[in-house]
């Protein structure tokens, strides 16, 4: 029996002056593009920090296609950078001093130890495959919008990770922009295929982007009963 895509089942308590929040979520999905939906303060990007290995606290299992990175249960917990995760964060981070090609070898190279031929190859295919060749030595301040993006998600595949984790990565966007460059990341995790959790609060990008659409909502899955009802359609 196949493994599904991602089974995921996480458990945590945050603490801050005035408020205790709690992190509740299970599902599983057979899908290549999940997107977790739900308002701000839902527990979303916290669950992406979890599955990261960014949130010491959290409890239960993260699998991906039968691969363990987290089980509680088991005593496993691999560190972050074993986990193979790639990373997008909402305003991209790119290293503003540094240019486009020495962003993506931030994502292939080893700490401690020099460059080596692969790697240098690996960035060299990003650059061709994110159509950055004649920006390799640009630096952000000097991208557009879908650049950034496009750098961004390079840098994230760079490792030639197992799981790639986008952060409301059109957020910060409006109109026309919104709609050319979620079509672009529409088609390049096409492209790539790697499995994808994208957090969104945007029905629409999730629509375009995800074969499967998980809501989320005071740190917990809704059902799809609940979401009917309380989207007033239950019964129609």
């Amino acid at each position: 029996m196949a493994h599904p895509v991602l089974d995921i089942d996480l458990r945590a308590t945050l603490r801050s002056p005035g408020r205790t929040f709690t992190l509740d979520t299970r599902f599983q999905s057979s899908h290549t593009c999940t997107a977790l939906m739900g308002p701000s303060g839902a527990g979303k990007s916290t669950m992406l920090l979890a599955i990261a290995g960014l949130l010491p606290q959290a409890q239960g299992h993260v699998r991906v296609h039968g691969a363990t990175l987290l089980d509680t249960s088991a005593s496993v917990n691999r560190p972050t950078r074993e986990r193979g995760v790639g990373m997008v964060f909402q305003d991209y981070a790119l290293f503003p001093h540094m240019n486009v090609e020495q962003n993506l070898l931030f994502g292939v190279r080893r700490m401690g130890r020099p460059l080596v031929e692969t790697e240098r190859m690996r960035v060299d295919a990003l650059l061709e495959q994110f159509d950055l060749q004649a920006l390799r030595n640009a630096l952000p301040r000097d991208l557009s919008g879908g650049q950034k993006q496009r750098v961004a998600l390079a840098r994230a595949l760079a490792p030639a990770p197992r799981l790639l984790l986008l952060d409301e990565p059109l957020s910060a966007l409006d109109g026309t922009l919104r709609q050319r460059l979620r079509a672009e990341l529409a088609e390049m995790l096409a492209r790539v295929q790697v499995p994808t959790l994208i957090v969104t609060h945007e029905p629409r990008d999730a629509e375009l982007l995800a074969q499967q659409v998980v809501h989320m909502e005071d740190g917990r899955l809704q059902s799809p009963k609940a979401r009917l009802a309380q989207d007033g359609l239950a019964g129609r």
